[in-house]
């Protein structure tokens, strides 16, 4: 008989080593090498015989197309996030904060799912009675929805045989353990186990896989990384405690668009779709006064606007401060430094804080004109007119850059009623026509100081 092998793996990300070190030479963490044996024989594969039969290489032209088409989950905004709906055989891994709503929501697709389609929910952490409560609470109809309580990889596979099941949920997937692994529930070399044999009996089976998937205190996925390599879809429930709204955004899709985004607000009986998130991000913007600008955002393909707040205030502090929420605070340094030098804003005696109202989370450049116009009316104690809408890039030497899809976002700002924007001249050349709303186009920053109060 074959001895097993003894390893050592990083509990942080993964890695796996002949022998145990303090400091793991792949993510520089300590302490977090644990040891377990490695069977000689890997679960679910099997070693080639004398007359196996042996799988062989096709043409791509001989392999049939696909002709299913996405199944609706029912609910439009979770549709959106994974590109148009569900896709059978696919794998799509869940995760966000702890208390979001990310059972609440995966609770409700699935009980409109089971109305047509039969759905198994594996639950690890919750049993049947307290998964019934919840389906009461939020009024839904489970009544040809599987329920099971399990912790055991094996007993799931068989369940899963035993009921063919066209969608599976587990939650969570740290809950799984397999036999085949002297490990902890949790820990990287059992979720990345337990997650590889579901997926391969999802694609097996053509069964679509939701998985529940915790995260770090510091908001990432926990786990190893490779957990988001082998699904095909990873959507993050985002939001904030303070604030009522909850967004669904894709970071990974390989059958639609990444960072689409669903968007979700909680209520009493649950989770409700937000169709227009422009106008939950929006408030009082009739109201003008210093700092505050509209800015409009581009979220996979959906167009939003959101509001840029900031605050230019004195400072005594030898090192003034620079604070951002909903934007990378290396980004607001460029941009105050840029507006030091090419406009002459003395902010090296100022604290600058900068907020995106809602706790909306910017991402893409095409809100450095924004953040300019608010940083500079904040400064100046200027009030930006509120019916003006602000797109564009801004370069090191004070240029204004094209960005993309500006006439879908000019569009989506004339049905809200604003009646100007500032853009960046290349892309005028690129708008529809009949927009109904006012152009300014710039070619350098200093161009936004005379059209901030039209």
């Amino acid at each position: 008989m074959a001895r097993d092998k003894q390893k050592f793996v990083c509990q942080d990300c993964g890695a796996d080593f002949s022998r145990w070190e303090g400091r793991c030479a792949a993510c520089g963490a300590w302490n977090t090498l644990k040891a377990f044996q490695e069977a000689s024989a890997a679960p679910g594969r099997r070693l080639h015989s004398t007359g196996e039969k042996t799988t062989l290489p096709v043409p791509l032209s001989a392999i049939p197309a696909d002709s299913q088409p996405r199944v609706t989950t029912g609910i439009d905004e979770l549709d959106r996030a994974l590109g148009g709906g569900l896709t059978p055989g696919s794998a799509i891994l869940i995760a966000g904060d702890p208390g979001i709503g990310k059972s609440t929501l995966l609770m409700t697709a699935l009980a409109k799912l089971a109305a047509q389609r039969t759905v198994l929910y594996l639950s690890g952490e919750e049993s049947p009675q307290q998964i019934k409560q919840r389906a009461e609470r939020l009024n839904l109809a489970c009544d040809r929805l599987l329920v099971l309580m399990e912790n055991r990889l094996e007993t799931v596979i068989d369940a899963v045989g035993a009921s063919h099941p066209d969608v599976l949920a587990v939650d969570s997937i740290q809950t799984l353990v397999t036999d085949t692994i002297p490990a902890g529930a949790g820990s990287v070399t059992q979720v990345r186990e337990c997650a590889a044999r579901l997926i391969m009996l999802a694609k097996q089976r053509n069964m679509a896989l939701f998985l529940v998937g915790h995260v770090t205190k510091d908001g990432q996925i926990a786990g190893p990384r490779v957990l988001e390599h082998m699904v095909d879809t990873v959507l993050h429930f985002e939001g904030e405690r303070g604030h009522d709204y909850r967004i669904l955004r894709a970071i990974k899709n390989r059958f639609g668009p990444a960072n689409e985004i669903g968007v979700f607000e909680m209520r009493e009986s649950g989770l409700a779709e937000v169709p227009n998130p422009s106008e939950l991000f929006l408030s009082d913007r009739n109201v003008a006064s210093a700092g505050r600008v509209v800015f409009a955002g581009m979220e996979g393909t959906r167009p939003v606007l959101v509001e840029i707040q900031s605050l230019a205030a004195s400072s005594m502090l030898p090192q003034p401060r620079r604070a951002t929420l909903g934007l990378d605070p290396n980004r607001l340094a460029m941009l105050a430094a840029v507006l030091e030098k090419r406009l002459g804003v003395g902010f090296f005696n100022h604290d600058l804080f900068l907020n995106v109202a809602g706790g909306f989370r910017i991402t893409e450049p095409a809100a450095d004109l924004a953040v300019c116009a608010s940083l500079y009316a904040s400064f100046r104690n200027l009030a930006v007119h509120p019916g003006l809408v602000i797109l564009g890039e801004v370069g090191l030497g004070g240029e204004v850059r094209a960005v993309s899809h500006v006439g879908a976002r000019l569009k989506e700002a004339a049905k809200l009623g604003f009646s100007a924007c500032l853009i960046p001249a290349s892309c005028q050349k690129h708008l529809p026509q009949g927009l109904g709303i006012r152009v300014h186009p710039l070619t350098r920053l200093a161009d936004m100081i005379d059209h901030l109060t039209v």
